[in-house]
């Protein structure tokens, strides 16, 4: 009796299991259990729009549902205008809403690490196609960034890491591309300038720059700058930096432009232009083109990696970067200088200089700026010129004015003193005839 029991109570066991196997959900239905809500931003919406898109996030993949009216505006978008990152719909054709399953690590997306989270961000795009045999739309693009975030659950590390730089002469990384830059700065270097309008008279302040974040430290050199009429390099143009960084311009005009030192940062490199005019052009606008690269912060200059002004008082060319030996070749051609020193006192083991390691094609870039826009006189001068031009005429004025009254005053006189005696006349005859 108990092993009939016994029996019976295994085949019950066994039902359960089986009936609980069968019912346990698969594919998708069984990560279900692990969805969670999406973050959703309409980076471009219509306002008023309401809650058209949604997604959820598995641990493999985020399932995003796109109503038909996506702009909430009654003009239903097609499935085929829709993509995120290069994938399509993926919903069966007719059906709605439009659902597009994407991979996490795929579709365009990117993966970022912020504090404890681990976030995955896609980008919903709608391009609106031409409407049938028209060549109109009646919907605007739309865009809207999705995000799947996750919770760490793991440290690869406890340790901190230090990072450790990898020297300049060895392989370099085809990413190791810098950020340069060349912008046109207020008065005080402050800030960048609020107007690009300038004076014959005034100093153009300009700063180049290089972000060398994660690199080891970089110093940046303005290696030449050339200025044109228009943003293409038609002729004329001007070049007021040139011979690998020397500022050619004081010399050869007499200006006050120069670079500007000490440095700010090596990474850094501050300049002021002289303003000036193309003769004979009815444009007043001018661009600035200039050749930027940088070497190792720890590297010396050399006649190839410098910048110089030019000392007029001294006559001499003077180094940015305190070396004014390197800018000897400044008034001939610094492409093949000739061997210098820096004094016997030189230590024999010396960094190396800049220019005896090969800089990549990454470590340079031509920058433009523009359109600056010169003006003859400032309104200031105007105002007080044409002032001191007044002030100047009314003596002037006043004394025309003096012979006029005088003038005016003798004939009145006159006048009057012709009718008393042509009136005394008349009566003396008609009391004579009396």
């Amino acid at each position: 009796m108990w092993c009939k029991d016994k029996g019976q109570i295994a085949v019950v066991l066994l039902l359960c299991f089986l009936c609980d196997a069968f019912a346990q959900p698969k594919g998708r239905k069984l990560i279900a259990k692990q969805q969670k809500p999406a973050v959703l931003q309409y980076v471009e919406p219509r306002a008023g729009a309401p809650q058209t898109v949604t997604a959820q996030c598995t641990d493999r993949e985020v399932i995003v549902t796109i109503s038909p009216d996506l702009l909430g505006i009654q003009k239903p978008v097609q499935p085929s205008d829709l993509s995120m990152g290069g994938c399509g719909v993926t919903s069966p054709a007719g059906a709605q809403p439009f659902v597009i399953e994407a991979p996490l690590q795929g579709c365009g997306s990117t993966v970022e690490m912020l504090g404890a989270l681990i976030v995955y961000t896609f980008t919903l795009d709608y391009n609106p196609s031409l409407i049938d045999g028209l060549p109109i739309v009646r919907t605007n693009p739309a865009v809207v960034q999705i995000e799947c975030q996750y919770d760490r659950l793991h440290n690869v590390s406890s340790n901190a890491l230090n990072p450790t730089w990898v020297p300049y002469t060895s392989t370099i990384s085809a990413e190791d591309i810098l950020g340069f830059s060349l912008v046109i700065m207020s008065s005080d270097w402050s800030g960048t300038s609020p107007s690009n309008t300038f004076f014959l008279g005034d100093l153009i302040n300009l700063q180049a720059s290089v972000d060398n974040t994660n690199h080891e430290p970089l110093r940046v050199f303005v290696d030449s700058c050339v200025a044109t009429p228009g943003s293409n390099a038609s002729a004329p143009a001007y070049t007021f930096i040139g011979n690998n960084g020397c500022f050619l311009d004081r010399k050869l005009t007499g200006s006050n432009s120069q670079f500007v030192f000490p440095r700010v940062d090596q990474s850094v490199m501050q300049f002021q232009l002289d303003a000036f005019r193309f003769y004979g052009l009815t444009t007043s606008s001018i661009f600035i083109t200039c050749h930027l690269k940088v070497t190792l912060a720890s590297a010396n200059a050399d006649p190839l990696n410098k910048d110089c002004s030019y000392d007029s008082a001294l006559s001499q060319w003077i180094s940015v970067d305190g070396d004014n030996a390197v800018c000897s070749c400044c008034d001939t051609s610094c492409a093949n200088p000739p061997p210098f020193r820096r004094g016997s006192g030189a230590p024999k083991h010396r960094p190396r200089r800049a220019s005896e390691v090969s800089a990549p094609a990454g470590w340079q870039e031509t920058i433009s700026v523009g359109p600056l826009f010169l003006e003859q006189v400032s309104p200031l001068s105007s105002s007080q010129s044409l002032s001191g031009q007044q002030d100047e005429a009314s003596p002037g004025s006043q004394f025309h004015y003096d012979i006029l009254g005088a003038v005016v005053g003798v004939l009145a006189v006159s006048c009057v003193a012709v009718l008393f005696f042509a009136y005394r006349k008349a009566k003396g005859i008609a009391n004579t005839k009396q």
